[in-house]
């Protein structure tokens, strides 16, 4: 992690709780960057508009991407597939690079400015779809990786005693920002402007990433506001609530500390298959959605509420968890996911519009949601200062979900049609909140048990 440098030094100490963990307190966030910490909210959350239009919106623009470059369907999922795989498989190395100093927040939003538009212009004049899986599967895929990287986690560093809320905020733009991209590229690109139209909406989300990442500040490691004492029971009721529904982390686990435990791997196991029905859902939604006959206007309408609901989830989900704990809503979250599924089948073979919709936007809003929770978990399990780390190794789950939702989901299809593949997904969510039901922070040193210097018998003695 990159700590900030002070022109004047600026007194603060380091306090350790019963469990020895340390926390640095003294300096106020106007200190650190000469801004209240609620910029790392609203800057962190516009760089991930910046880059959610690449999963979101990509499927809409299949059939102008079919007709202009001649590619088939399957491309276009396998597309979006090696996407989510670059996005998910940087996060780790990302965070130890972040950690390390090596990587600066400012430089990793600007690289992953560049690779968005990277990936945008190569869809506009790829000359073969290899280029395509490069320019955007690769390079977009790696900076929307960096970019989601940096910003999720900036955030938890900033909010370490109530980052639920934050946290799911943040991770709310990396849907609703796709929104009007979902209707432009259904209802306005077309053959003969979609090389304006993409190399346009690059530009823009370049800008929109790049300027956000450029007033980037990391903490000091072991940062802790000032206002809220570590040691004491907070007065807030909010922030009381929060850390005694989801207590910190007893002690800043490194990677290879996490990694030892059994419940990080139960963690990424729960996000590879909730993500991957999340992802199945974005891939074949609007290709699902036509097969049963609804008109493209609803189809549009119906993936963009998805997104809408499934950013604004993330949002509402973190303010939850932060007053009913992480756990218990991972579960239910598992269980509406797991649900949907058989209501976006079931409403589809109806033929029924309205509870087509709904069942699109509760499903985005289950798909939405286990991402901030994760993200909220992994720091309140394994604590802040190495959270960039072990989340990455969590959300590498991701590496698999991403193939697996889109790509081998349009092999599921193929041979299993709709009906087969939205049962399976929807078993899978339902099954992922039985294992949700295990995930339980490390064991926390308790009381120390002493031996009894006067044992009652010689066994005890022996």
């Amino acid at each position: 992690m990159t700590t900030t440098g002070y022109s004047t030094p600026v007194p603060h100490r380091e306090v350790k709780d019963r469990h020895g963990r340390v926390y640095r307190v003294g300096e106020t966030d106007i200190d650190i960057m000469g801004r209240k910490r609620a910029w790392m909210v609203f800057l962190p959350w516009a760089g991930m508009l910046g880059i959610s239009s690449a999963e979101y919106a990509f499927t809409s623009a299949e059939d102008t991407l079919h007709e202009a470059h001649l590619w088939s369907s399957g491309h276009i999922f396998w597309l979006m597939g090696v996407w989510v795989f670059f996005q998910a498989a940087v996060a780790f190395p990302a965070g130890q690079l972040r950690e390390s100093g090596r990587l600066p927040a400012r430089t990793a939003m600007l690289l992953g400015a560049l690779g968005t538009l990277l990936g945008y212009v190569s869809l506009a004049f790829a000359p073969h779809v290899v280029v395509a899986y490069l320019g955007f599967g690769m390079c977009s895929g790696i900076g929307a990786g960096l970019v989601y990287a940096t910003c999720v986690n900036m955030v938890g560093k900033w909010y370490p005693e109530r980052k639920g809320g934050k946290t799911g905020f943040v991770n709310g733009g990396f849907a609703y920002g796709s929104v009007p991209f979902v209707f432009l590229f259904t209802s306005y690109m077309d053959l003969g402007n979609y090389r304006g139209v993409l190399v346009g909406v690059g530009l823009l989300c370049c800008t929109v990433v790049a300027a956000a990442g450029w007033f980037f500040k990391d903490p000091p490691k072991g940062w802790w506001p000032p206002d809220v004492d570590p040691l004491k029971v907070p007065d807030d009721p909010k922030v009381r609530r929060a850390l005694e529904k989801n207590p910190p982390a007893p002690k800043q686990y490194t990677p290879k500390e996490a990694a030892r435990t059994p419940v990080l791997w139960m963690m990424w196991f729960c996000l590879l298959c909730t993500a991957g029905i999340n992802i199945f859902g974005i891939a074949f939604q609007v290709p699902f959605g036509k097969d049963m006959g609804f008109a493209g206007g609803i189809v549009a309408t119906a993936m963009s509420l998805k997104a809408v609901v499934n950013g604004t989830g993330r949002g509402v989900i973190g303010w939850i968890s932060d007053r009913v704990g992480r756990r218990h809503t991972l579960i239910i979250v598992c269980l509406v996911l797991g649900s949907a599924q058989f209501g976006v089948l079931v409403s589809g073979q109806m033929g029924s519009m309205p509870f087509f919709l709904f069942c699109s936007m509760v499903s985005g809003f289950g798909g939405g949601a286990i991402f901030p929770l994760f993200a909220a978990m992994t720091a309140d399990y394994f604590g802040e200062n190495n959270n960039a780390s072990n989340y990455g190794m969590v959300y590498s789950s991701k590496l698999i979900s991403g193939l697996v939702g889109s790509g081998l989901g349009a092999v599921v299809v193929g041979a299993w049609d709709y009906h087969g593949a939205f049962v399976l997904a929807g078993s899978i969510g339902l099954a992922s909140a039985v294992l949700a039901l295990f995930l339980k922070a490390p064991d926390r040193p308790g009381a120390r048990v002493v031996a009894n210097p006067h044992p009652l018998g010689e066994e005890a003695a022996s």
